[in-house]
């Protein structure tokens, strides 16, 4: 497969997850509550094992000046932090009242964002190399799949229906896709080996600054002991992604 290939996939199998928020239709208020957070701790060490084991190592060796490396990571981490503070939107991961706000159109436009910066980051791996751009894939998939539990979650207590919330997450999904091809796209003019480190700092912004805390917030001592081995299975998820694609 091409690179362009590889990317137009992955773009089509992360639109694909929003239709995991329809599961909240079949699943009791208690049962979505008790495994959202587990899922919530596995993105997060997902996303930062992506951006630890695969990324940041590949941005070191492909970019000769360290410091280079660094602004970009602050960056990609900078561009997530303004995103939250321009739309006034936090990932929501609860069914709870705090996310039941008629804030249906701003979490919209905040997903497309978001899912057009992933698509872009994520793409730029693809194409420094295909192996690391599916290390990545994996840990972007991760999350995404706690974050359309949420926003589906969000439009059916915002009074959307079910056909109309996953059509509209559909399309904010498709941006993602939008974004990897618009970074394939601009390989054809600029160096887009600076989309690695970037993605990095995307991956760690949400998964430091975003998913750990959330996942703090609640739970007894039970509770967090199995949110910490989550968070631990997907750091280690991403190691043996590593061990398995790098030869």
């Amino acid at each position: 497969m091409t690179v362009l290939a590889w990317i137009v996939l992955g773009g089509v199998l992360m639109t694909a997850i929003a239709l995991t928020g329809s599961i909240t239709l079949l699943l009791k208020e208690s049962t979505l509550e008790r495994i959202i957070m587990p899922l919530v701790a596995f993105a997060a060490g997902s996303l930062l094992g992506g951006a630890f084991f695969h990324m940041l190592p590949s941005a070191a060796q492909g970019i000769a000046d360290p410091v280079r490396i660094y602004a970009w990571t602050l960056a990609g981490f900078t561009v997530f932090f303004a995103l939250e503070q321009i739309l006034h939107w936090h990932h929501c991961r609860r069914a709870s009242s705090d996310c039941r706000k008629p804030l249906t159109h701003l979490i919209l436009v905040g997903d497309g964002l978001h899912n057009f910066l992933g698509g872009l980051g994520v793409g730029g791996v693809f194409l420094v190399d295909i192996r690391l751009g599916i290390a990545a894939w994996i840990a972007a998939a991760a999350h995404e799949v706690p974050q359309e539990l949420g926003d589906f979650g969000v439009l059916i207590h915002g009074g959307w229906g079910a056909k109309k919330a996953l059509l509209f997450n559909l399309l904010s999904g498709l941006t993602f896709l939008i974004g990897g091809v618009a970074a394939w796209l601009a390989s054809a003019t600029i160096d887009v080996s600076f989309l690695v480190p970037f993605a990095a700092g995307n991956f760690i912004y949400i998964g430091a600054s975003d998913l750990v805390p959330e996942v703090n917030k609640h739970g007894s001592f039970a509770a967090n002991a199995v949110s910490f081995a989550c968070f631990i299975a997907g750091l280690a998820l991403l190691w043996l992604t590593r061990l398995v694609l790098t030869p």
